[in-house]
């Protein structure tokens, strides 16, 4: 009797998650933490944790080489990266829908986390939260066997974060994609700020002008000018997450028919962020001839590589405002 045949398993799954997770370095992870650290006033993060930190918590993790800003959150960091939110939820390892469930008091600081946006005018009660993690983070570090470490700062967050991606199907990946993308932007115009809402940016361009940057469901994200008073449709960016190579001719597929939508109501140029890894570039714009820019997803999502470079320098040219260094 011969030998049933082994099928291979595709990794498919897989390299969506990679996309989501370097998204997630950007956002939730300990990059998003040397970022906003970098940037916050070092003499007050210090003068904060002094507040937050007990003194015995203190001593394990010097004892253990462990920065006190690596395990305990501060309102001044919380303000430089609003996204980081999710970094100490991730540490103490609870999921998304337990910790913003109604009776935690959390909800206040959810988009914060998913869309990086804190109002100016309705701030968060960053101090109570700050004061409530740390009673949770204090107990995380004293009771750690082997003692707390710098390994342990690294890899426990993605326990629950593998389980979270885990728990997303293919449309829930696809909009995680897309709010990172959006997340991105977000990055690039932060010096132009005018307003920003939780599906709308408004900036003011070189000219004076203003340039909403909105999340819609079709096309995933648009550029709109104002003239005259009248927002003219500059940009129509679809946005196609996941990995699957037998699939990704659909995805263009899907990607030219919301542009042929977007170039009925005036857009003007089309791009479209897809996985290009392993795929032929030629054949994908067969699939979508009014696509005219096509950029790797997880290169915008990780915002390193040659694509995220091209992106910047479109993305600002679109928008009218200099490329930031």
């Amino acid at each position: 009797m011969s030998a049933k045949p082994i099928k291979s398993p595709s990794p498919s799954r897989q390299i969506a998650f990679h996309q989501l997770l370097v998204a997630a370095r950007k956002s939730w992870l300990m990059g998003a933490l040397t970022e906003a650290l970098s940037i916050a006033d070092p003499k007050v993060v210090k003068e904060q944790l002094a507040i937050y930190v007990p003194a015995d918590v203190q001593k394990i993790l010097a004892a253990a080489g462990v920065r006190d800003e690596h395990v305990f959150p501060v309102p001044v960091v919380l303000e430089a990266k609003p996204t980081l939110i999710g970094y100490y939820r991730l540490l103490l390892g609870i999921p998304q829908k337990g910790f913003y469930k109604s009776d935690t008091g959390m909800g206040q600081f959810k988009s914060m986390e998913t869309r990086g946006l804190l109002k100016p005018g309705r701030r968060p009660d960053l101090e109570s939260f700050c004061a409530a993690m740390a009673r949770g983070l204090a107990g995380l570090v004293r009771q750690m066997a082997p003692q707390f470490s710098s390994r342990d700062v690294m890899e426990l967050p993605l326990l629950t974060l593998g389980s979270q991606f885990q728990g997303g199907n293919n449309n829930t990946i696809g909009k995680r994609a897309t709010l990172d993308v959006f997340l991105s932007v977000a990055e690039l115009v932060k010096d132009h700020l005018v307003t920003r809402q939780e599906r709308t940016i408004t900036i003011r361009n070189a000219s004076g002008r203003k340039v909403v940057i909105a999340l819609a469901a079709d096309p995933d994200i648009r550029i709109q000018e104002e003239f005259s008073g009248e927002l003219r449709n500059k940009v129509a960016i679809e946005i196609k997450g996941g990995s699957d190579v037998s699939n990704a001719h659909n995805r263009a597929g899907e990607a030219e028919k919301s542009h042929q939508k977007a170039k009925q109501e005036g857009f003007r140029d089309y791009w479209t962020i897809i996985s290009k890894a392993g795929l032929n570039v030629e054949k994908l714009k067969s699939e979508s001839p009014t696509t005219n820019d096509w950029f790797d997803v997880a290169q915008v999502l990780g915002r390193e590589g040659a694509d995220w470079d091209l992106f910047k320098s479109r993305f600002a040219d679109a928008a009218g405002i200099p490329l930031a260094p």
